[in-house]
């Protein structure tokens, strides 16, 4: 029986400092074959290659990856900084309009990171170019050294809202995350509802508002130990439950065609 598709945004990347190539985590493929039992396939993020209408038609649903470079300033109505980082334009332009088409079509996607962000940013929210800056507020960027399992390793709890989504799905009010980001929200987009917060305030869980398809999506990287870690592999099969939903749903012709 053949799996349903899940397309991972790629993110550009240099091999030798001069091959460029996509690139996508292992761990994140990982985590869609093995736990949302779906099918990975890597999308390269360049509008020069794909576009949206043909990704829509080819995959069940999305994961919205973590990256290096972050979303440009311009598409929230900022001036760049040196404090923004670097950025790709080309994967903002296939993200942000393909966020809006699965929310309109209530196709299923899943944000990790700076998919997190731009979700919001697809829904005219804004974002805090480096958060640490701000007061009162903890250090979220990776740690420079130690083992990859010390960089993923839990570092603080992210508390959910009483009796909503994430609760309901996490079975618990409060779970401990990893966490490896330098932006996060400053103001969120329109129908983005945001249902959990780090301990200095951070906003960690949001889901759009109304939507009819899976919209979950959380700043930290839950494709890290996937399959046993107790928060990652709910949400993991959550979306994959709504991925299979969508593919059977476009077989039996139940599904309008992309204008």
């Amino acid at each position: 029986m053949t799996r349903p598709v899940v397309g991972i945004i790629g993110n550009s990347h240099l091999i030798n400092d001069q091959y460029l190539a996509h690139a996508g985590g292992a761990m994140n493929s990982e985590a869609v074959a093995q736990v949302s039992h779906c099918l990975p396939l890597l999308i390269p993020a360049d509008p020069r290659l794909v576009t949206v209408e043909e990704l829509l038609e080819v995959c069940d649903g999305f994961l919205l990856t973590g990256g290096r470079p972050n979303v440009h300033p311009e598409e929230y109505g900022e001036q760049y900084t040196e404090a923004h980082g670097a950025m790709d334009r080309c994967r903002d332009s296939i993200t942000l309009p393909l966020v809006r088409a699965c929310v309109d079509r209530g196709q299923p996607f899943m944000g990790i990171c700076r998919g997190f962000q731009e979700v919001n940013v697809a829904m005219g929210g804004t974002l805090y170019p480096e958060i640490r800056d701000l007061p009162g507020r903890m250090n979220h960027r990776m740690p420079p050294d130690g083992t990859l399992e010390e960089k993923f390793a839990l570092r603080h709890a992210v508390k959910l809202t009483e009796g909503g989504v994430f609760h309901k799905l996490f079975g618990a009010a409060e779970v401990m995350t990893n966490t490896l980001h330098g932006q996060g929200i400053k103001a969120p987009g329109k129908r983005i509802v945001i249902e959990g917060h780090a301990p200095d305030g951070t906003p960690e869980a949001i889901y759009v508002d109304g939507a009819k398809g899976f919209t979950l999506s959380v700043q930290w990287h839950p494709e890290w130990d996937a399959a046993n870690d107790p928060v990652s592999r709910p949400l993991f099969e959550a979306f994959g439950e709504a991925v299979r939903g969508w593919s059977c749903a476009k077989k039996s012709g139940g599904l309008l065609k992309t204008a």
